[in-house]
């Protein structure tokens, strides 16, 4: 049965809820639905197949019990997507990250510019509260899938560093044209939060679900602090492993 398919052939001994869960059950497993794309609605469906939207709701409801769809409330049912391992190493790059899982790795920045340092921040670059930092808010993508939304934080010492970051595709290659060969992660330190208004849109996500959020500090070969950064990752299609 595909997509296109209209009211349900009889099967004799085959429930209607159950022939909707092989049919959808299928077609997601021909590509027919792509991984976090969203299904038709229980109204669609229902149509489709000519039942009642109970029906479809049963058989729904056993797509997410088998882990074939993910419903979540008031926005109907998605196929789940490709889980991202993100792992937390001494050289964790985003571009090597993504290209790991065969993925093209891309970038958008949100906005660029001078901000009064944070508590956080502020201790994690020694400055004072309040100190003019420059702050790049990203959104990474990968196959042009938003994956990550960081806020990333440079000390006062790194001139030139806003004009990298805005001509420069990449954190790695601005913090080179300033001077930092390389860097290596000091510290992270991993929470979760549920995502603000903001957040959920740009992540593309719904705010019911949590975000993983990264506090990192990175330094250069001397153990200077060259940024911090607070990075926030869907759960839906990242998860966090720490290795030694």
């Amino acid at each position: 049965m595909t997509a296109e398919a209209a009211v349900l052939a009889p099967r004799e001994g085959v429930a209607r809820w159950r022939q909707i869960a092989n049919a959808l059950s299928a077609e997601i497993g021909e590509g027919a639905y792509k991984p976090g794309s969203r299904l038709p609605t229980e109204a669609e469906l229902a149509h489709r197949f000519g039942v009642n939207r109970h029906t479809v709701r049963h058989a729904m409801e056993e797509l997410s019990r088998a882990g074939l769809v993910r419903v979540e409330q008031g926005r109907g049912a998605f196929v789940p997507e490709d889980v991202l391992d993100y792992v937390v190493a001494p050289r964790t790059r985003f571009s090597e990250w993504i290209r790991r899982h065969n993925k093209e790795p891309s970038g958008r920045i949100i906005r660029l510019g001078t901000e009064p340092a944070s508590p956080a921040a502020a201790a994690a670059l020694g400055v004072s509260e309040g100190a003019p930092l420059v702050v790049l808010h990203r959104l990474g993508l990968a196959d042009a899938r938003p994956v990550s939304l960081g806020s990333h934080h440079f000390p006062p010492r790194l001139a030139g560093i806003a004009e990298a970051l805005a001509r420069m595709p990449s954190i790695t290659e601005a913090l080179r044209a300033v001077g930092v060969a390389d860097y290596l992660r000091q510290v992270t330190r991993v929470t979760a939060a549920l995502p603000t208004t903001e957040e959920a849109a740009l992540l593309q996500m719904p705010r019911s679900r949590p975000v993983l959020v990264t506090e990192n500090i990175n330094v250069d070969g001397e153990g200077r602090v060259v940024e911090f950064g607070l990075s926030r990752y869907p759960t839906p299609r990242v998860q966090i492993v720490v290795e030694p």
